[in-house]
């Protein structure tokens, strides 16, 4: 199969661009910057996908079994894909959100749980992108949705301090406190982006896959304390964990109230039997306690990665002492 993948070299989409090259396929990429030397055996369309002009020229006559979008947010850019790829390919990859689901969420959540989260606007956008594909799902033109879960691999799953930063590790490191939101006990899943990407594998060209929405989400799950006890252990240290409310959070800082309520606070455990059906041997491989070692390691292996963000530090020191008065 040709697969052209939008993006490519990001935190998911760089392990998946790994997959698809080891299975054997074309791979083609397209992108504003240069490729790295690990992908040199993909092709490389250079261009930015926000250029909708620039990207049909630079697209030329090229047709594709399989596009694969990782950085559409919003109905525009579906839009701008959908006249750029639609008599291009024969089945559109949409990479969307399980924060998406509808709260509460069941246990476990299943695909058929309705989606539509009010409170946070990222989820809702991402919803408005899959309601728009569906309107386009036909017999030659395949579409299929995919909600990972706070997938990891070159950001780190802290609930502050982490992601692409590493002023959590270094506080961890430094033996200062770590704010866990709520109690610490809330379950949730994070996953690996080398299992997103075998079980993605599986999807490409899949009829079965066509008209249907997965989540591809770890099997494993843990409480927010344990994610910060297994990461602090793989940094060599004891976690200094401080419990703070997401009530208390929000008060201080508005601007976090969709990625805690409508997200992180929520418990999350997902039922991974459509996207095992679908894709026959696909599982979890790769456990929290492994992967969180591979994470840190990436860090580790070049002093530019660990950037420590001075916003960050305030906000979580404010919050601490916040806390302490509290």
């Amino acid at each position: 199969m040709h697969i052209l993948f939008i993006g490519g070299t990001g935190n998911i989409s760089m392990a998946c661009s790994r997959a698809v090259l080891a299975a054997g396929h074309r791979l083609s990429l397209l992108t504003r910057n240069p490729l790295p030397a690990e992908l040199a055996a993909a092709g490389h369309i250079q261009a930015d996908i926000g250029v909708e002009t620039a990207t049909a020229h630079a697209l030329g006559e090229s047709t594709f079994d399989v596009v694969v979008q990782f950085i559409a947010y919003t109905v525009d850019h579906i839009e701008r894909d959908l006249r750029l790829f639609a008599g291009r390919c024969r089945q559109y990859v949409f990479i969307s959100s399980a924060s998406c689901y509808a709260k509460p969420m069941p246990i476990p959540v299943r695909e058929s749980h309705p989606v539509g989260n009010p409170l946070w606007d990222y989820s809702q956008r991402k919803v408005a992108c899959e309601n728009r594909l569906w309107q386009t799902q036909s017999a030659t033109f395949g579409v299929t949705v995919v909600r990972p879960s706070h997938t990891y691999d070159t950001i780190i799953p802290l609930a502050f301090g982490g992601g692409r930063d590493w002023t959590g590790c270094a506080r961890m490191l430094a033996g200062k406190a770590m704010i866990v939101p709520g109690d610490g006990t809330s379950v949730w899943t994070v996953t690996h982006s080398d299992d997103v990407a075998a079980a993605l594998l599986g999807l490409y060209g899949n009829p079965q896959a066509y008209g249907e929405a997965y989540h591809i989400t770890g099997d494993e799950w843990q409480t927010w304390q344990a994610i910060h006890v297994e990461t602090a252990a793989a940094l060599g240290v004891s976690a200094n964990l401080v419990p703070m409310t997401s009530a208390a959070i929000i008060a201080r800082h508005p601007d976090k109230r969709g990625s805690l309520l409508g997200d992180k606070t929520q418990t999350a455990i997902f039922d991974n039997s459509k996207i095992k059906a679908a894709v026959p041997g696909w599982q979890q491989r790769v456990p929290f306690a492994i992967g969180i070692r591979r994470t840190l390691a990436w860090f580790q292996a070049e002093s530019s990665r660990q950037i420590v963000n001075p916003r960050t530090e305030i906000e979580i020191e404010e919050l601490l002492a916040a806390n302490s008065r509290a």
